[in-house]
């Protein structure tokens, strides 16, 4: 079949008509191109007016030669040019926005993988574990719950009171900050009785000392405490050299406290405690110690003479690891990681517990720097209420023997909520633990362990005995035992409270019961009775009364209203009241028994604190028949300092330029042999401790006139 033949276009059997037609509209469109003159004008007036109205498109046209429709279109062409361009630009804003945004999504997925508890450090609680967990305080507080029936009804028992009073007297103590909390009786009494298994459940972190005494601390580990530590020298170098505007010196005490806005500005650091009760203590002193600088180093590297060298303030001290050996002569690269617990005062004061690094280096002749920092030894498994800064001191060698010492203290603590009320302003002002404390108390020690052998006066024969040096010093050491056994009892972790017998001015009486299987103390159970209260006399007057010798009768209720005199005197210092004493009571049934006693004073304070001792025991320490670290002693005493509130106006009788009130703290102990396994120990012992403390300090406030406290 044939096809048609087609016209000879491509059109597919377009006719010819329109073919022709299409090829005459396309020859009679013309095209118009401005000129850059024309151009140049139109885009000055767009940036002025990109909207022109009907005259000024008119106005445009006359001037440049253009119709005014050709005006039109260049500005919708113009208009719709510009829109695109900057939605061009915005897109590509936006596109890198997107790709930012997908970069921090895809690193928050990555830290999610590997997120931390801020509170313990551990992994996060899926659902599975939080059920657990939950369980398991369900336990807990079960058995916590029968542990209060039980010590509620032996409490009963104990004051002759009901158990519903006992209730309200529990709930008083949970409400109040005042009083501790649930330690209305020691958790270990399990009946009416205490047994010979009454062990002190004293709370202390031994599980990084175990930790570190089996397994050898890693390379890795100890590559960053070596890091941690220089860094913390070059800090403490820095703070301890300059003064303002890094420290602020107070108007009122003259005391310098860190600018802690300058502070962070050159350090910056992200705080350890994240509790809204925490806060940042820092003070800084300087004073003249009478010792060389290379003895004072020495001590501070060596645990038991830190601890010799600060018995009121350091109660207990123990090196880890010497991580880095000191140079031979100087010690200067020694690091250790220690352990220290450091309390003050009275029970009522938090102790605080460290484990640190301790850094020494010699930065110039005759110079060394010491500085302690925190470690965390529990990799944040723990709740730590005290954190160590960059602290220590400045040690410069004097050519007269004696070193200038400046001190810089610098912590996070968290107490203030478990600090007693009476004791409160003491600790929140930095003086309880500050670097004046500090200074003062190397002072005082280096005065006495360097006071004179020529300053001894004695009534007996203890005299030319005490002149020997070999007794001199063997009666030293065994009252310098006695002081920091003393200072170390009066923590007690494991307390019972009696909150019921607290006053306005006073903290109640806290009973301790220990086991004593120490070297150097009886053997049997130690019950412990402490008490804290407020005087409204200066500090220096209540001393006075403690050590003088014709107003003991006044307030020693073991004399039974007999005199006592001073046999035997050693001075320790420059001022009459720091002394060691050997006094004789006057009572006929004991008259084998001597009273060792050892009294201070100091800028910040005072203690005075005595033990019995039989006539026989002082003999054969003077003579050096035995060591005197094995001699048993069991001491009790007084600790006064001021209250560090604002003046009251009451003046001190012997210094009227001083006012204030003072803190007194009074702590007995008494010995109950062990019992053997027919015989308990029952509470009658706490009950007899209780009453010796309560009593002594009511003959203690009728004789300063203060019976009105109560």
């Amino acid at each position: 079949m044939d096809l048609p033949k087609g016209n000879g276009n491509e059109n597919g059997g377009a006719s010819g008509d329109e073919q022709e037609a299409s090829n005459s509209r396309k020859r009679g469109k013309t095209y118009h191109r401005h000129t850059s003159q024309q151009i140049q004008h139109l885009e000055a007036f767009f940036k002025k007016c990109p909207h022109p109205d009907d005259n000024q498109r008119r106005q445009l046209s006359k001037e440049l030669g253009l119709e005014p429709q050709q005006i039109k279109f260049w500005f919708q062409n113009k208009r719709t040019q510009t829109k695109t361009q900057t939605e061009r630009a915005d897109n590509s804003t936006l596109r890198a926005e997107n790709s930012r945004i997908q970069c921090e999504n895809y690193a928050i997925k990555e830290a999610l993988k590997n997120v931390i508890c801020p509170a313990c450090g551990g992994p996060p609680f899926g659902e599975q574990d939080r059920q657990k967990s939950l369980q398991k305080l369900h336990l807990e507080n079960a058995q916590l719950k029968e542990e209060h029936d039980k010590v509620a009804t032996l409490l009963s028992k104990f004051i002759g009171k009901p158990l519903s009073q006992i209730d309200s007297l529990t709930y008083a103590a949970r409400s109040s900050p005042d009083v501790s909390p649930g330690l209305l009786i020691n958790q270990a009494m399990r009946s009416s009785d205490l047994s010979h298994e009454f062990i002190n459940p004293t709370i202390s972190n031994n599980a990084a000392l175990a930790y570190y005494q089996v397994n050898a601390i890693p390379e890795t580990e100890k590559a960053v405490m070596i890091e941690t530590a220089a860094s913390a020298m070059e800090e403490l170098i820095r703070i301890l050299r300059i003064n303002e505007p890094m420290w602020i010196k107070s108007n009122s005490d003259g005391r310098y406290v860190l600018n802690h806005e300058n502070y962070d500005k050159i350090f910056p650091r992200a705080y350890r405690l994240k509790t809204s009760s925490a806060r940042i203590e820092s003070s800084k002193d300087s004073g003249i110690a009478s010792i060389s600088a290379l003895q004072l180093v020495d001590a501070f590297l060596d645990a038991n003479k830190w601890v010799d060298l600060f018995p009121t303030i350091v109660t207990k001290a123990k090196t880890i690891e010497v991580l880095q050996a000191g140079m031979f002569g100087t010690q200067s690269g020694c690091l250790q990681l220690m352990y220290g617990q450091m309390h003050i005062l009275s029970p009522l004061v938090l102790p605080r517990d460290f484990y640190f690094l301790r850094f020494c280096q010699q930065i110039e002749v005759g110079t060394w720097v010491i500085v302690d920092v925190s470690y965390d030894c529990f990799k944040g498994s723990t709740t730590q209420r005290s954190w160590r800064l960059p602290s220590g001191c400045m040690i410069q060698d004097m050519p007269n023997g004696c070193s200038k010492v400046t001190w810089a203290e610098h912590v996070e603590v968290d107490d203030k909520t478990q600090t007693h009320r009476l004791y409160r302003d003491l600790v929140c002002g930095s003086v309880a633990y500050g670097a004046q404390r500090w200074i003062v108390t190397l002072q005082r020690m280096c005065e006495r362990f360097g006071c004179s052998f020529d300053d001894v006066s004695s009534s007996s024969e203890f005299g030319a005995m005490f002149a020997m040096p070999q007794g001199r010093s063997s009666i030293m050491k065994l009252s310098h035992r006695m002081v920091r056994n003393f200072c170390g009892m009066l923590s007690m972790s494991g307390k019972l409270d009696f909150p019921q017998l607290s006053e306005a001015n006073n903290s109640g009486v806290r009973v301790n019961v220990r086991k004593s299987i120490d070297p150097g103390e009886p053997s049997g159970m130690v019950v412990v009775a402490a008490t804290s209260l407020w005087l409204p006399l200066h500090s220096q007057d209540v001393f006075n009364f403690f050590t003088n010798e014709k107003t003991r009768v006044q307030w020693d209720v073991l004399s039974n209203g007999n005199p006592m005199n001073v046999i035997a005197h050693i001075s320790t210092g420059a001022h009459p009241g720091n002394c060691i004493s050997i006094i004789q009571p006057f009572v006929p049934t004991e008259g084998n028994m001597l009273l060792l006693q050892e009294s201070y004073i100091d800028t910040l304070g005072s203690m005075v604190i005595y033990a019995p001792v039989e006539v026989a025991t002082i003999n054969i320490a003077i003579g050096g028949e035995v060591d005197s670290s094995d001699i048993p002693i069991l001491p009790s005493g007084f600790i006064i300092s001021d209250d560090g509130r604002p003046d009251t106006g009451t003046s001190s009788n012997t210094n009227p330029a001083k006012s204030g009130g003072s803190l007194l703290t009074v702590a007995f102990q008494i010995l109950v042999p062990f019992p053997s396994p027919s015989q308990v120990l029952n509470v009658e012992s706490v009950a007899t401790v209780n009453t010796l403390i309560s009593l002594t300090v009511q003959k203690i406030k009728t004789a300063l006139n203060c019976a009105g406290l109560d």
